[in-house]
């Protein structure tokens, strides 16, 4: 190999530059293209290509306005200018896209084309819907190519694990390319996160066809799935048709798709919503639904709201394997607000509990010791927990679980230890003028009797 063949080569493998791109125009599909006809789509062309583009507009899930409230805590992380940019980015939705993709597999790596694309956005009040398809693989470029000039237009992500799974996919897509610069964005909000926090407490698992079921209320909003495409199952339908057989299943994949991508815009306003405590009825939220939001907003920062719905969610009627965790974030929660009497109320309540009396023992000896200088009651709640940690203590192969409880052993005795010798401090002070006025006293009486 000569070296302008090597300096050619080297030159393939710098960052593509972005090139302007005008919206495809969709042109009818022959009517040799069964696939085309089949799905109601067009073929958009551009100098890369050709794919297959399905756009339709739905009036369900309605425009939902971004409140300042949710936007700040869902924005909010450790790096605050990582964050004030993230929110910047966020506060006008014409910028927003939503995303959704599906896959020729589950597990991601360069072997994994994305050949559905869907791509959401506000539009006239409802959702504008765009997919992407590719009839074959080397349609790639064309279709990517086009998802490019979408993102420009609109560089705010909204998706449903996108931030784990579909953009670093996407990612990868371009870059293998060598001729399509892969698109900046200029925020990602990542809704499973959120979803987590709020609902899995209630629901176990937070598929976004469960959330739709359990929480969207489907119903209400006009729309209901019907033969449901197994998501497991879209790989294989996708490559048995690329091997000559029916396209009619893959029909249902884009009707799958187009799902998704209406439940991620309804569920952008629920969670909008229900953060928005100016919006927010929480009156007929259930109770583990009011514990989530607490643990989200308490995480976020927001002591005294968190504070507040948990207390709420207790009251609505917890169930009991939860009730127990519900009062010690709550005890927790009026410690880090101040309230020490209300924070050893709760954690008094906490004593005879399995799971936490060990932890509300230390946390009263912590309350006896510092505020309430009563050391004798210290010590008979540090006592207390190290019974209880060794009545607990039971066999285990698992390494930070001894490690935790030999920890927490430490702790308790270094606390039985320093209190008890605090106690003999003070008695020792206490009793020393006793002794100096006994000696005053004896040495006058031996200056009288001289």
């Amino acid at each position: 190999m000569n070296a302008s063949d090597k300096f050619a080569r080297l030159a393939a493998l710098r960052p593509a530059h972005a090139l302007p791109s005008p919206p495809a125009v969709l042109r009818t599909p022959n009517d040799n293209d069964e696939v085309a006809r089949l799905l109601g789509a067009g073929v958009a062309c551009n100098h890369y290509g050709e794919h297959l583009a399905v756009r339709n507009w739905f009036s369900t899930p309605e425009f939902s306005a971004p409140s300042s409230v949710a936007l700040e805590l869902l924005c909010r992380t450790r790096d605050e200018a990582s964050s004030r940019r993230t929110r910047a980015a966020l506060e006008n939705p014409d910028r927003w896209l939503f995303l959704d993709t599906e896959t020729t597999g589950l597990a991601g790596g360069t072997g994994t084309y994305a050949f559905l694309i869907g791509l959401s956005w506000w539009d006239a009040g409802g959702l504008q819907v765009e997919q992407l398809f590719l009839r074959d693989f080397s349609e790639e470029y064309s279709l990517l190519h086009e998802l490019a000039a979408r993102i420009a237009e609109r560089p705010v992500l909204v998706t449903f694990n996108g931030k784990t799974f579909d953009w670093p996919l996407l990612e990868s897509r371009f870059t293998m390319t060598r001729s399509i610069k892969v698109p900046q964005l200029s925020a990602h909000l990542d809704l499973l996160h959120p979803a987590r926090a709020l609902w899995k407490l209630r629901l176990g698992s937070v598929r976004l066809v469960e959330l739709e079921r359990h929480v969207l209320d489907a119903s209400r909003l006009g729309w209901h799935r019907e033969d449901e495409v197994i998501s497991s199952l879209i790989p294989q339908l996708y490559f048995d048709y690329l091997r000559g057989g029916s396209p009619y299943p893959l029909a249902g994949v884009l009707k799958h798709n187009q799902m998704d991508l209406r439940a991620l815009a309804a569920l952008y306003g629920k969670i909008n919503s229900l953060l928005d405590e100016r919006r927010s009825s929480l009156a007929e939220t259930a109770s583990l639904d009011l514990f989530g939001l607490s643990r989200f907003l308490a995480r976020r920062g927001e002591t005294d709201r968190a504070h507040s719905v948990c207390s709420q969610a207790r009251d609505a009627g917890l169930p009991a394997v939860f009730r127990s965790q519900a009062t010690r974030e709550l005890a927790f929660l009026a410690k880090r607000r101040g309230d020490a009497e209300a924070a050893s109320s709760l954690w008094h309540e906490l004593i005879n509990d399995p799971q936490d009396g060990i932890i509300a023992c230390e946390q009263l000896a912590m309350h006896y010791e510092r505020r309430e200088r009563n050391y004798d009651r210290a010590i008979e709640f540090t006592q207390l927990g190290l019974l209880k940690l060794f009545c607990q203590r039971l066999p285990s192969r698992d390494p930070s679980s001894i490690v935790r409880t030999a920890r927490l052993q430490d702790k308790l005795t270094c606390r039985l230890d320093r209190l008890r010798h605090r106690i003999e401090r003070h008695r020792m002070a206490s009793s020393e003028p006793l002794l100096a006025d006994s000696a005053v006293a004896r040495a006058g009486g031996a200056r009288r009797s001289g």
